[in-house]
């Protein structure tokens, strides 16, 4: 009975952080760019931990790289659910590439541009070529950057093929690729389903009796030893099958 009752006491305080934590960033979003740049970012990554504590999410990041990871690097994962939204930029200092309806939520949608998320119609072949070359300036630019080649969330298995985008850009920039591998212990809970509201999702997560999120992180891929975006992406590929029969399978 007190086991619960203190599981529900930090539910509570865990969800009242949140709320202040997003309101504060919400409100702190109105502020000119100019002067947010420098720190929000980094306010930003503290408000995803908190979201996650909020969720009860368990993210371990499993360092499974045998070399030192780059300073500045380009961040891919597959995308199973939508916590690695918040997940990777828990984890990871990096500019995230979204889909455009997010910049459209209300308070979130605020709260992501602010953090200098980048954005793309995922349907309109214009604006994946707009977003490569924005992902291309903010990398030239010393940025680091993370996303998804699957190109959206596709289920929990890998979904092939990956787009080429973000593989041009690597060549073309010479900008190490850190690949993570992404798994759920509970992946029916976790999984992002077409026509499923963030709410619902929130909602699943939260009554999952398995809350373990494992983040894989493997050695830096030095896009300079591969000839184009081509072998490049199929080398990737070729390791996120194997992944995925190591660890779903």
């Amino acid at each position: 009975m007190f086991y619960n009752l203190g599981k529900c006491l930090q539910m509570v305080i865990a969800w009242l952080d949140m709320l202040l934590a997003t309101a504060l960033l919400y409100c702190l979003s109105f502020l000119p760019r100019s002067v947010t740049r420098s720190w929000y970012p980094a306010l930003f990554r503290q408000w995803c931990w908190i979201f996650i504590r909020a969720l009860g999410v368990d993210l371990k990041c499993h360092q499974k790289n045998r070399l030192p990871l780059p300073k500045h690097f380009m961040l891919i994962g597959n995308h199973p659910s939508a916590v690695e939204d918040i997940g990777m930029s828990a984890l990871f200092n990096a500019r995230f590439l979204a889909k455009e309806e997010i910049k459209q939520w209300w308070i979130l949608g605020r709260i992501s541009t602010a953090a200098e998320t980048l954005y793309v119609k995922r349907e309109s072949k214009e604006s994946r070529k707009e977003a490569s070359e924005k992902l291309k300036a903010a990398l030239l630019q010393q940025h680091n950057i993370g996303l998804y080649p699957e190109g959206g969330c596709k289920g929990r298995r890998v979904f092939l093929p990956f787009h080429y985008g973000c593989f041009e850009v690597a060549i073309q920039t010479g900008v190490p690729i850190i690949p993570v591998f992404l798994h759920y212990e509970a992946q029916e809970a976790f999984e992002w389903r077409s026509q499923e509201t963030l709410l619902h999702k929130i909602w699943e997560i939260m009554r999952s009796p398995n809350k373990t999120a494992n983040y894989y992180v493997f050695d830096a891929i030095d896009p300079k030893q591969f000839e184009d975006k081509e072998v490049l992406c199929h080398y990737v590929q070729d390791l996120y099958l194997k992944w995925q029969a190591k660890y779903l399978e």
